[in-house]
């Protein structure tokens, strides 16, 4: 599977759910198990870990990096948001990391790269659902602005749609580079300033084939709801759409016997953005149950 890439807000999120020796924790998103493997480290000698992802892809990567921790560690194919009826027990802290992985990122057959091409697939679990290509090809050219604009906070939605849409009649999409290159034009932005003029079309398509936002604060509610007393929720969100959802379900939680763990979300500092420039957009927020 090649290196291990390093976690975002590795030492941060480790710390904000106090991971101590014992108990029982939970990794939600645990793609290829770099914060499991820390948290079981500091979890030793006997502490215990449900280790969740739907993607086959990580959960394979995740068993390799977790093997040297034997029966401590399990693994489970699952969405987060099926974790609150399939938690046996009370965890002590759980950690959701959202959003795309970079075992997504970097394999280009999963099509989630617009740097490398791939089919336009998009999909976290591959076992069914709608691709991308379905999206791009298919949808009516003002749902296609809807969910760009909604999803992808660009300002050029409508421009963008319009393209898409003129150029399915001639040939559909099939490629992530053809919906790129197709997607820059359409964006008029200049090459080489701030991120890539189709990223966050890209990022739209993603979170509309995966449902990433869908039932988000309900999910974390609920998740927050089968820690043990003094248990910790940590998440991780890599956009202000996740942020936003994030931060208004933990005040709602703070209203109803949860302690928000800062007011702030916390970031990356400078360090390690330079060594992990997909860090650049973290935001972790954490919260505690109070004492039963």
């Amino acid at each position: 599977m090649g290196a291990l890439h390093e976690p975002a807000l590795l030492a941060e999120a480790l710390e904000l759910l106090a991971v101590r020796p014992g108990g029982f924790w939970v990794d939600g998103t645990v793609g290829a198990g770099g914060h499991a493997a820390e948290i079981l480290r500091r979890s030793a000698p006997d502490g215990r870990l449900l280790a969740a992802d739907r993607d086959a892809e990580a959960l394979a990567a995740a068993a390799q990096t977790l093997a040297p921790f034997g029966d401590r560690a399990r693994l489970l194919q699952a969405d987060y948001r099926e974790l609150p009826v399939l938690i046996a027990e009370p965890p002590d802290g759980i950690l959701l990391d959202l959003g795309i992985s970079s075992l997504q990122l970097d394999r280009a057959e999963r099509g989630f790269s617009l740097k490398s091409d791939g089919p336009l697939d998009m999909r976290m679990d591959p076992r069914g659902g709608i691709t991308a290509a379905d999206v791009v090809n298919r949808l009516p050219e003002a749902d296609l602005a809807d969910i760009i604009y909604r999803y992808g906070e660009e300002r050029a939605s409508r421009r963008i749609a319009r393209r898409i849409v003129e150029t399915r009649r001639r040939s559909p999409f099939r490629s992530t580079l053809q919906l790129a290159e197709v997607v820059r034009a359409a964006a008029r932005r200049p090459r080489g300033r701030g991120i890539d003029a189709a990223t966050l079309t890209f990022q739209a398509l993603r979170i509309h084939v995966n449902r990433e936002l869908e039932g988000l604060g309900d999910a974390l509610a609920s998740l927050a709801r089968r820690l043990a007393p003094r248990g910790r929720l940590a998440v991780i969100a890599f956009h202000s759409l996740e942020d936003r959802e994030v931060k208004q379900a933990f005040r709602s939680l703070a209203a109803a016997g949860f302690r928000l763990l800062g007011r702030k979300p916390v970031r990356p500092g400078g360090d390690e953005v330079r060594r992990n420039p997909r860090s650049r957009s973290a935001r972790l927020r954490a919260i505690e149950r109070e004492a039963a």
